[in-house]
């Protein structure tokens, strides 16, 4: 079974993110000439972060434990990082503080009845939450629909990661922006692998994809992180074709790791026209809303 270890993980973040910052974008001087090491060298990361030399190799050699809000803060600004690579590099030192702890299956289990409720309530726009492994746990009607394709396999829970990467034809035909798609997941898997490095699910999940997917194994290696957050998503339904939603993604404080995503349209525009297009062929279909 693929394992997360956590020196490797702070060792390979840290040095993909140093390795991408030009040293005159950190405003230190190039000098030309041919330069060893791609980005900045750790010498000039320690320089920027007001740290010594041998504190930031110790640091970039995997050892986080130590290191303090300040100067995580440093190393963050030093690295120009954003919101969510500086929260996962606070995940990896607060990892590196306390005990390793055994690893621990976190099974996908039913969402409380009342919070189906609340799905069921959202008539006219689909909804549907899930947990941050991608696995798909409750869905209202419109999202049975408008993730038909994604749900038709016969393994549930339904998992959007398998879809993206281990069914690659039909992710290309419903995501019109695959490309970004398949980054982002995997990116939002390795935020959550901070937060839960000893999910043995988790664990099992990223280690099949790696198995499985080329792809995968090339974005996973990136190191890249994103959080779950707002943004816009261009679909192609088979059924009432191009739909460019907006999506709202929230966590549930009192279901911790799971989080509820909405997708809506401005009215008066074509995808607005599509949504109630689906919800009628939806409810044509009698499709109910298990999963």
């Amino acid at each position: 079974m693929t394992t997360i270890d956590l020196r490797t993980e702070i060792k390979e973040f840290l040095s993909s993110r140093r390795a991408r910052i030009a040293p005159e974008h950190a405003g230190l001087p190039a000098y030309g000439g041919n330069r060893r090491v791609e980005g900045l060298r750790r010498e000039e990361v320690a320089l920027l972060a007001g740290v010594s030399v041998d504190y930031y190799v110790r640091m970039e050699r995997g050892s986080l434990a130590g290191a303090s809000d300040g100067v995580l803060d440093a190393v963050a600004a030093a690295l120009h990082l954003d919101e969510a690579e500086r929260e996962h590099l606070f995940q990896l030192a607060r990892r590196s503080r306390g005990p390793g702890g055994p690893r621990r299956r976190r099974p996908a289990v039913p969402v409380r009845p009342a919070l189906q409720q609340v799905l069921d309530a959202i008539t006219d726009a689909p909804a549907w939450i899930c947990n941050g492994r991608y696995d798909v746990l409750a869905v209202n009607q419109p999202a049975r629909a408008l993730y038909a394709p994604m749900l038709a396999g016969p393994r549930r829970p339904a998992n959007t990661a398998r879809f993206v990467y281990l069914d690659p034809e039909a992710a290309e035909k419903f995501f019109v922006d695959y490309d970004r798609i398949v980054g982002d997941v995997a990116a939002k898997l390795r935020m959550e692998a901070g937060r839960n490095p000893h999910d043995e699910e988790l664990i099992a999940l990223v280690g099949e994809l790696s198995t499985r997917s080329a792809l995968f194994r090339k974005r996973w290696a990136s190191q890249d992180v994103r959080l779950h957050r707002s943004g816009h998503k261009r679909l192609h339904h088979p059924v009432v074709g191009r739909l460019d939603l907006d999506v709202e993604s929230m966590e549930l404080p009192a279901d911790p790791g799971l989080l509820l995503t909405v997708y809506t349209a401005p009215a008066g525009t074509a995808a607005a026209d599509g949504l109630a297009l689906l919800a009628s062929w939806a409810a044509s279909q009698g499709q109910d809303a298990s999963v």
